[in-house]
């Protein structure tokens, strides 16, 4: 990986920064992306001393902000020519419904909408940098169909639903994306990093929490979640391999509806609109 640049959202803690050490140990310099600066600057240096080597940066980006995240790219081109790994890793699951600057409901516009703007804002670089590869994270709980009649929650706001929802809605745009730019050097890829002990369950409710630690000795350290994007990022294996999706290092099958090529048009279609069409359709 010595060469590459890699971008990772969600970097400061769990997979994501798993990931990030476990590329910047093959030789990448990554570029951790994170909302909080106090967590940022601490996981960069932690990584920084354990590779013994200051080729890490950190940019800030609040990924619930489409203004944020124009303003990322933009600054990310001007401080980076190429990109050879975007890695899509940020991710909320919330037990209550709130709704951002843009009116979109949070846990919608940080797993799907921030990921559709970031690979589509982000692709001319990866283009010019290929052959270079999209890993969206996501998971195999996501949801059989989608419900464009309450995309918020509005009329019934159930947090699992809710997450699954986006899930879907992500790997139906990774899919709809490969067919996009069919033929050139750019890979995209969705990788389930199973089940793994994360931060995520701060925005848990009580009893989840609690459920959530006692099957905690269970579940997976994220040095282990990380090991999928890590695969999917650096292995020669995959290099060509496009539009599937994997369970850790795994290709596997998604479910039914993630494979509707016209629901993936129309989602397509409304994450344009809610973007203000600055994708194009």
């Amino acid at each position: 990986m010595k060469g590459k640049i890699c971008i990772v959202t969600g970097a400061n803690s769990g997979i994501g920064k798993a990931t990030s050490l476990g590329l910047a140990k093959m030789g990448a310099t990554i570029v951790m992306v994170c909302r909080n600066k106090e967590r940022g600057e601490k996981a960069l240096n932690e990584i920084k001393e354990e590779i013994n080597d200051d080729s890490a940066d950190l940019m800030l980006v609040d990924l619930s902000s489409q203004k944020e995240i124009y303003d990322f790219v933009k600054d990310y081109k001007t401080r980076y020519q190429k990109l050879h790994v975007l890695i899509n890793n940020a991710g909320v699951n919330l037990s209550k419904r709130t709704m951002t600057e843009d009116g979109i409901e949070t846990t919608f516009a940080v797993n799907t909408i921030a990921p559709f703007l970031l690979n589509n804002l982000l692709l001319d670089t990866l283009q010019k940098s290929s052959p270079s590869r999209i890993i969206n994270v996501v998971s195999s709980v996501h949801a059989r169909s989608f419900h464009f009649d309450d995309l918020y929650g509005e009329k019934h706001y159930h947090q699992i639903r809710i997450y699954s929802q986006s899930k879907l809605a992500t790997i139906l745009l990774s899919y709809e994306l490969t067919r996009r730019i069919e033929g050139s050097s750019v890979t995209v890829n969705c990788v389930h990093p199973g089940y793994v002990k994360t931060n995520m369950v701060r925005n848990f409710r009580k009893f989840v929490k609690y459920f959530y630690h006692l099957v905690g000795l269970f579940l997976s350290s994220p040095k282990r979640g990380a090991r999928g994007s890590i695969y999917l990022a650096s292995s020669p294996e995959v290099e060509g391999v496009t539009g599937k999706f994997f369970n850790k290092k795994k290709e596997t099958k998604t479910n039914k509806a993630s494979y509707d090529k016209n629901l993936a048009r129309e989602v397509w279609k409304l994450c344009t609109d809610l973007t203000e069409g600055k994708v194009k359709k």
